[in-house]
């Protein structure tokens, strides 16, 4: 499976959440609600999930091995460090 295009959806500058976005997988399957998390000066990504009756969480979408969880994270946080560089470039606004 590869991994076809990635989109940063919003960027926000306060908070341990700095972006959210959407990777389309072979060009036809897109998860979206990827969280890009910077918490204790490292980056990382949190998948989509929903909220149980018991109050914990459980993700929708994940990946299956560290490998590809590796790649996935790599790539999600270049396409953010990437929207960041544009953001800066067209002082475009960054939600709070």
């Amino acid at each position: 499976m590869q991994i076809t295009d990635v989109k940063i959806r919003k960027l926000f500058n306060d908070g341990p959440m700095k972006a959210i976005a959407s990777v389309t997988f072979d060009a036809q399957l897109a998860v979206h609600d990827i969280k890009v998390i910077n918490a204790r000066d490292k980056f990382f990504i949190v998948m989509p999930s929903r909220k149980n009756p018991d109050d914990t969480y459980r993700d929708i979408a994940h990946p299956i091995n560290a490998q590809f969880r590796a790649a996935l994270e790599s790539a999600v946080i270049s396409a953010y460090e990437e929207a960041l560089e544009n953001a800066d470039a067209f002082e475009v606004e960054i939600a709070e």
